[in-house]
């Protein structure tokens, strides 16, 4: 070793290592230099068929905590801390479920950057509008909101087999929406006023009420037919609880997300929309033999996500 040479350690004695950086950097010995420390990205989620879960799990890096919001509302957690909070849902009638808006009127968001990312299956219509009002109101505002489109698995308009056929182009919009978040994009993905008056129009034709979104009755909504094992899948995946196993098979009350996990996921096709005629939804499905849950998440993932007992 060449005696003249000056060591990192005599350089860090003699100049301090502010000094030392600099001399290393002129002098083409390795640069002294910190690591940055990494962002903590917290991720919440609401799913019923896997999709937003998917997505959620997609923008997640070895920084990022993924967070159900059923889970989250079970365990009465709504401080959270981090550089990025981001949230993922799904838009029904391009409204948030129920659980989502009220969590978000709770939550203490503390973060420098907060991101959504809304899932739907054909229409978004002024979503990201809905969701900015939302979270302003309750004084949360959102730095990025976007859509993206995946399966719809709105069961009475669609064949959930036609559905899984289309090419939805998700990995291509996954990589935009991933681009913009790690620039820390500040960006709300435009709408046009025909889509708004569209979702205007939703709301007068079914009477929902907006401030509140799908929120339904569970036993008037959905059905157990003679096909049910007592297997409780459906005690498991209902974010809220709705379902019950007792001596005299399942029963259903409660409040309605209106997510499907139930029906969606029922191994036997033992849950049915109950018939209501004349009212909004009215029980009628497209194909009662088909059902979807996304292909990336399992059954278990569901259950861990929204299993409320």
């Amino acid at each position: 070793m060449d005696k003249n040479k000056l060591t990192r350690r005599q350089a860090l004695k003699l100049m301090g290592t502010g000094v030392a950086s600099a001399f290393f950097a002129t002098s083409g010995l390795t640069t002294l230099s910190s690591c940055a420390k990494a962002k903590k990205r917290i991720i919440l989620y609401f799913t019923g068929t896997g999709n937003c879960l998917y997505i959620a799990r997609q923008l997640a890096n070895e920084n990022t905590e993924l967070l159900s919001i059923p889970q989250l509302v079970k365990e009465g957690k709504y401080d959270l801390e981090a550089d990025e909070i981001g949230l993922v849902y799904p838009i029904y009638g391009h409204m948030p479920p129920y659980m989502v808006r009220e969590y978000i009127k709770k939550a203490n968001l503390n973060a420098d950057y907060k991101f959504a990312v809304l899932t739907y299956g054909n229409r978004k219509c002024n979503a990201v509008g809905i969701w900015d009002e939302i979270s302003k109101k309750a004084g949360k505002p959102f730095d990025y909101i976007t859509t993206i489109i995946m399966v719809d698995n709105w069961l009475p308009n669609f064949d959930m087999n036609e559905q899984m056929k289309i090419d939805k182009h998700i990995p291509e919009n996954l990589q935009k929406i991933s681009a913009d978040l790690k620039e820390q994009r500040h960006w709300h993905e435009p709408f046009t006023d025909e889509e708004r008056d569209m979702h205007d129009g939703f709301i007068r034709f079914t009477g929902i009420d907006p401030e509140v979104g799908f929120l339904l009755n569970s036993e008037k909504c959905f059905e157990v037919t003679d096909a049910c094992i007592d297997c409780g899948v459906c005690t498991q995946v209902c974010p809220r609880g709705n379902y019950e196993l007792s001596s005299s098979g399942v029963k259903i009350s409660g409040d309605c997300e209106f997510c499907f996990a139930c029906i969606q996921n029922c191994p036997q096709k033992a849950i049915r929309f109950a018939k209501n005629e004349g009212h909004f939804p009215d029980g009628s499905e497209v194909n009662p033999n088909a059902r979807y849950r996304n292909e990336h998440v399992s059954l278990m993932d569901i259950k861990r996500s929204n299993n409320q007992k």
